[in-house]
C-alpha cells in the first residue's frame, strides 16, 4: 500500500466568468521513502497540489489518503491536528521567526504536540545535527546566511518525524552553489532517514535529484524521464 494515494483529484478556481482548472483528475501514488519532483510553468497548479496534500486547501473532487488516513474526508480541526503531527513543509522564503533562535524555530512544531520538554530537546538536537547546524543553535536568523536559514527550515520540517515532507521551491531564493548544497542535503536526508519528499521546483537540474519526476501541464500530471541519483551526484561533484 502506498504511503500517499491521490485519486482523481480536481481543483477549480473561478475568476470573473472564467473557470481555471489547475488540477484535472490527477492521480498519483507515492511510496514510503520516495523523493518526487514536480515541475510546470507558473500557475499550472504545483503549489495547489502541495497545499492539498498539506490539507491547507480542499479539492472540488477526488481524495488524498496519507498513511491510511483520508485527509480530504476529515474535518478542518482534524486536518489541523493531522498536519501538526504528520506533515513537514519547507518554504522558499524560510519563514523563520526573526525573534527566535535557530533552536527555538526548529522547536516550534513540537510545541503543538503532547511531548515532554526533554523529548523536544532531543528531537531538536537530532534534527539540527542532521542538517549540520547544531553549532548555530543559539543564533538568530539575522546572524545566519540564506543557506543556513534554509537548513533551519529543513530541520523544522523533519523534527516531528513527519509522514511526508513537501518542499515548495526550496532553492528558489538561493545562489547556485548554496542551492546545490541544499539539494544534496535533501537527498541525503531522504536516503539516510527514509523521509518521503515531494518537491516543487522550476529548475530542471534540481528536479533530477528525485527518484521520479513529474510535470503539470493543463491540469494533467505527466511523468517525465528519470535521471538517476548517481548521475545527479556525479554532476554535483563536477560543478
Amino acid at each position: 500500500m502506498p504511503l500517499v494515494s491521490i485519486n482523481n483529484l480536481t481543483k477549480q478556481y473561478h475568476k470573473g466568468g472564467e473557470t481555471i482548472t489547475p488540477l484535472d483528475s490527477v492521480s498519483l501514488n507515492i511510496e514510503q521513502g520516495e523523493f518526487l519532483s514536480l515541475m510546470g510553468s507558473s500557475g499550472t497548479g504545483k503549489s495547489t497540489l502541495l497545499n492539498l496534500i498539506a490539507s491547507i486547501d480542499h479539492p472540488d473532487s477526488g481524495s488524498i489518503v496519507v498513511d491510511g488516513i483520508e485527509i480530504t474526508a476529515i474535518s478542518r480541526s482534524q486536518q489541523a491536528r493531522w498536519r501538526a503531527a504528520h506533515l513537514g513543509y519547507i518554504f522558499q522564503t524560510h519563514n523563520l521567526v526573526p525573534v527566535l533562535t535557530a533552536y527555538e524555530n526548529v522547536e516550534l512544531p513540537l510545541l503543538l504536540l503532547p511531548m515532554s520538554r526533554s523529548e523536544r530537546k532531543k528531537r531538536v538536537e537530532v534534527a539540527m545535527q542532521a542538517v549540520d547546524l547544531l553549532d548555530r543553535a543559539n543564533h538568530y536568523p539575522r546572524q545566519m546566511s540564506g543557506g543556513q536559514e534554509q537548513r533551519v527550515g529543513i530541520a523544522r520540517a523533519i523534527v516531528k518525524h513527519p509522514s511526508i515532507v513537501v518542499a515548495d521551491e526550496p532553492t528558489g531564493d538561493l545562489d547556485a552553489e548554496t542551492s546545490e548544497q541544499i539539494l544534496h542535503l535533501l537527498k541525503r536526508l531522504n536516503q539516510e532517514l527514509n523521509i518521503t519528499m515531494l518537491m516543487v521546483t522550476h529548475d530542471s537540474a534540481a528536479a533530477q535529484i528525485a527518484d521520479r519526476q513529474f510535470t503539470l501541464d493543463h491540469g494533467k500530471l505527466i511523468q517525465t524521464q528519470n535521471v538517476t541519483t548517481e548521475a545527479f551526484a556525479t554532476s554535483g561533484e563536477q560543478t
